[in-house]
């Protein structure tokens, strides 16, 4: 996931990711200008290192970008965020292929906001857990400590930039990693 909080420290994250993770783009407060260039550099480096990439935006934006996919709460996206049991399932009606559960644990994205927890994780999960990423204050070794759950995998945004991930970690794929 990428937010504007990693500022320079986003392509080399991006570039640290292993062949077949996946980058959602957000960064939502850019203007319209800003927010297109931004992702044409992060487009550059998601094809040089085989990694796919999605836009957090309607599917025709996304097209017209050359994005991979679309992130979001609207049918035909690729990608959705999910906070709760009711919206797990409005994801999967949509057709969502993963489904991101947040946030697991506490985050600087949500400021004082509740974390599910493992347990909590789980129950938002539900039946669809084999197509959920645990999102939320996720570092390698407590992703290591979800695999227990059965979840798909797990994405970060700070977790990224503080140190590059380990290409045995289990962030987010294009195909399952078990």
């Amino acid at each position: 996931m990428t937010d504007e909080r990693l500022g320079d420290a986003l392509i080399p994250a991006i570039a640290a990711l292993p062949k077949g993770a996946g980058v959602v783009f957000r960064h939502y407060s850019l203007g319209a200008r800003d927010r297109r260039a931004l992702f044409a550099a992060v487009r550059r480096v998601a094809r040089r290192h085989r990694l796919t990439l999605l836009l957090a935006d309607r599917p025709a934006r996304a097209r017209a970008w050359g994005a991979d996919g679309s992130h979001g709460r609207h049918r035909d996206a690729v990608t959705a965020p999910v906070h709760s049991v009711r919206e797990r399932i409005a994801a999967v009606r949509a057709g969502a292929a993963l489904i991101f559960v947040s946030p697991v644990f506490p985050t600087q994205s949500h400021p004082g906001g509740r974390a599910l927890g493992s347990l909590g994780a789980l129950r938002v999960a539900g039946p669809a857990r084999d197509r959920c990423v645990a999102l939320g204050g996720m570092t390698l070794a407590r992703a290591k400590r979800l695999d227990a759950l059965g979840l798909y995998g797990w994405a970060a945004i700070d977790g990224l930039a503080s140190r590059p991930p380990s290409p045995k970690g289990r962030q987010t794929h294009s195909s399952p990693n078990r």
